[in-house]
């Protein structure tokens, strides 16, 4: 793989059904795909107009997702938000809003951040301390964190960013779970402070990921810098049409945050009778940690159930959420052929 200033070019993640299938040839099809964040249960799918296929994006519609967005985020204004084909598009263009200099991101987390800043020209690193962020140019942090969940209150991060924007830094906090994390420490609405920029997901909470639609919340001077970067039409019609409908549908999302947690606590209750307690995550995963984490996700992967692993750390793994029941009955028959494999095991090492 290329590499640019040490960072690599191509990172692994999760939701690869053909990585899923090379690694594992002979496991049962379909898959059930626990290695991503995205919300099994999508928001449901309704007929478009043809317009939204046929058209460019009117300019009205554009404005009415911005002022949805803006209501369902927290963001002062429309006027502080700029939309685009997703968030992963974002973050080099969001890199680039400061001059080259040392982008620090708070981890171990989502690990696109650090390629981008370095995308965008900075010397990136990773950092395990939150003070340190302080000394950058660009401090990147991930709340609530992928993947174990860590939130950093609202309150230091509002003094880290005041620090940075005394000397003209900037202060990136990617909210991607925020739909199911907790809202009050989010920083949407005090973005028109200047030196921050929040990232919203749409696809992960509203499980339309393919729908490609993201936002970057922020002063109305940066908007206006990133929406010159994306030119007209940044957002297809088929997601302007979605996320209109669907950021508008509060009921929608208060149900689905309930339901999600629920889910999220029945997955606690079935990794642990099988002794694999969660140590954190989110209500749309959960972080996981044992010893042989290496063979669960072996064991799994070979009965057909993907989880999502961590390259150099192989005591960590994190489990999305099952949809249907059949899903939750093949995760159920996999870890207990798992568990009887390993108690066996453990058995046989007792008496030799």
């Amino acid at each position: 793989m290329k590499s640019l200033d040490g960072v690599t070019a191509a990172v692994d993640h999760g939701g690869s059904l053909g990585r899923a299938r090379a690694l594992f040839p002979h496991a049962p099809l379909p898959f059930v795909d626990l290695s991503t964040g995205i919300n099994p249960h999508s928001y449901p799918l309704f007929d478009l107009p043809a317009t939204a296929l046929s058209r460019l994006p009117e300019t009205a519609r554009s404005r009415d997702l911005a002022e949805l967005a803006a209501s369902a985020y927290g963001a002062p204004s429309a006027a502080n938000v700029a939309a685009a084909p997703g968030t992963q598009i974002l973050l080099p263009r969001v890199a680039s809003l400061v001059s080259p200099g040392k982008a620090l991101v708070l981890g171990p987390t989502y690990a696109e951040h650090r390629r981008a800043a370095a995308i965008a020209g900075h010397t990136a690193a990773e950092v395990d301390n939150f003070e340190a962020l302080a000394a950058a140019n660009l401090a990147i942090v991930v709340n609530p964190n992928n993947p174990d969940g860590r939130v950093v209150e609202r309150e230091r991060l509002l003094r880290l960013a005041g620090t940075l924007r005394a000397r003209g830094g900037l202060l990136v906090v990617d909210e991607a779970f925020m739909d199911v994390g907790p809202r009050s420490e989010s920083l949407a609405g005090d973005v028109d402070q200047g030196g921050i920029v929040v990232l919203r997901s749409f696809g992960k909470f509203f499980g339309l990921a393919g729908l490609r639609l993201g936002f970057a919340l922020t002063d109305a001077l940066m908007v206006e810098r990133l929406e010159a970067q994306f030119g007209p039409w940044a957002v297809a019609g088929p997601a302007l049409e979605y996320g209109i409908r669907a950021l508008a549908d509060t009921g929608w999302q208060a149900g689905m945050r309930r339901r999600l947690a629920k889910d999220a606590a029945r997955l606690d209750t079935l990794f642990g009778r099988f002794g694999v307690p969660a140590a954190g995550g989110t209500t749309l995963f959960r972080y996981l940690r044992l010893a042989n984490a290496a063979g669960l996700f072996s064991a799994l992967g070979q009965r057909g159930i993907l989880l999502r692993h961590f390259a150099g750390r192989p005591d960590v793994l994190r489990a999305g959420l099952p949809g249907a029941d059949e899903e939750w009955r093949r995760l159920e028959s996999a870890l207990a052929g798992w568990a009887s494999r390993r108690d066996d095991d453990a058995k046989g090492e007792t008496t030799q």
